[in-house]
């Protein structure tokens, strides 16, 4: 029987493990590639919203970096649930006068609080604005982000541009680290073909294309602003382009629940928004991580064959790690010093960022509740979010 479901795992894993790193290769000549190529001039008025709830790490400085980018004709609005929200309150302060602050007030109880806030930004973008981009308020940016973002748009039939995150918290350790090799896995898989799913905390297109696709109905009654704004352009049968130089470097440190948490609640949210993508990875990590098990039991009764299965399940993989973790390198010049720190991890704990992933697919097939800062939601389906329980406004500081 333990010779039998061997072969049954072991085979499999293999097999895909091979593949991937193909698909990883290809990863890396496109990330090259694409930053080797010389940046379009496409630079129409555009407006760039950032949603904010609660102080972010180096809040102040992520919000500076959006506000300096190379960018001729740059409208940025900073959104909010209300006005008495400490991150609104930074925002004014450590921002430009031009800046626009919106305050989007409680949403309906249907539709998920970021979600109701863009929609809130996008109706009082200025009208002259052709481009609409899309940032998270917990990300760090160089200054040509933006005009990587969105060169691409000077092509009309493309639907969306997107970077992704990439965790670099400042002091290793061994959370966050594991946090940043699990999460480098989606960047990893970004493809190069235009069918990707774009990232809220970094996509942009054009605002005719926001209208005809119908964005803002597909966002309505939805906790999930990314996923969405993916269907609508699929809908559309427009493509969504990753942009290896509009990545958003994520700085600090998380605790293992945290870290946890935060990883469950990412696939519950792919299982409700994406329940076939959501199929394959849970499909790939039984495979593997069976491969895994069953290779050291067999070792554990002196049969090589279990050896073999390591090294044939666990090097490919592990290999995949290094190959992310070059491409971040690339995609992150500036953070060169952290890669020669700490760019160790990523084919070292490749290995238990896989488990974690397992752990994370089998968590998220028991709930469709999320937590998301302070509010509580139940995800129905891709557009039915219920609001459990909501945090609640933050009190307005006393007049003195």
């Amino acid at each position: 029987m333990l010779t039998f479901l061997f072969w049954f795992f072991v085979v499999p894993a293999a097999l895909a493990a091979l593949v991937s790193n193909r698909a990883g290769r290809n990863y890396i000549e496109y990330v090259e590639a694409e930053l080797n190529e010389p940046l379009g001039e496409y630079t129409p008025p555009a407006t760039l919203i950032v949603p904010v709830k609660g102080l972010d790490h180096d809040l102040a400085g992520n919000l500076q970096s959006l506000a300096v980018q190379d960018y001729p004709d740059l409208e940025l609005i900073v959104v909010t649930r209300s006005a008495s929200d400490e991150a609104f309150q930074l925002a004014r302060t450590v921002l430009p006068q031009g800046m626009q602050v919106v305050v989007a007030g409680q949403p309906p109880e249907d539709t998920g609080e970021k979600v109701h806030n863009l929609i809130e930004a996008v109706r009082r973008a200025r009208p002259s604005s052709e481009l609409l981009a899309f940032a998270d308020s917990d990300g760090r940016v160089g200054r040509r982000w933006l005009r990587n973002l969105v060169a691409p748009l000077q092509d009309d039939s493309l639907g969306a541009t997107t970077g992704f995150r990439w965790y670099l918290p400042e002091e290793g350790g061994f959370w966050p680290l594991l946090r940043s090799v699990w999460d480098s896995t989606i960047a990893g898989n970004l493809r190069v073909d235009d069918k990707n799913f774009a990232w809220g905390g970094g996509m942009a297109l054009r605002r005719a294309t926001f209208e005809n696709a119908r964005v803002a109905e597909f966002w309505r009654g939805a906790v999930s602003d990314d996923y969405r704004l993916t269907a609508a352009m699929n809908a559309a049968k427009m493509g969504v382009r990753f942009i290896p130089g509009a990545m958003v470097a994520t700085p600090g440190g998380c605790t293992g629940r945290e870290f946890l948490r935060w990883a469950v609640r990412q696939l519950v949210i792919t299982r409700v928004c994406r329940v076939k993508v959501w199929w394959a990875g849970f499909a790939a990590h039984i495979f593997y991580c069976g491969a895994i098990a069953v290779s050291i039991l067999v070792a554990l009764t002196g049969n090589p064959l279990g050896l073999g299965g390591l090294v044939v399940t666990l090097l490919p993989g592990m290999g995949k790690g290094a190959i992310r973790a070059h491409a971040g390198r690339m995609m992150f010049p500036n953070y060169n010093g952290w890669f020669d720190q700490y760019g160790w991890a990523y084919f070292w704990m490749t290995p238990i960022a896989t488990w974690v992933w397992l752990y994370g697919f089998v968590r998220s097939a028991m709930t469709r509740r999320i937590e998301w800062r302070g509010n509580v939601y139940e995800l129905i389906s891709a557009d039915r979010t219920r609001c459990v329980s909501a945090a609640p406004a933050p009190e307005p500081e006393p007049h003195l």
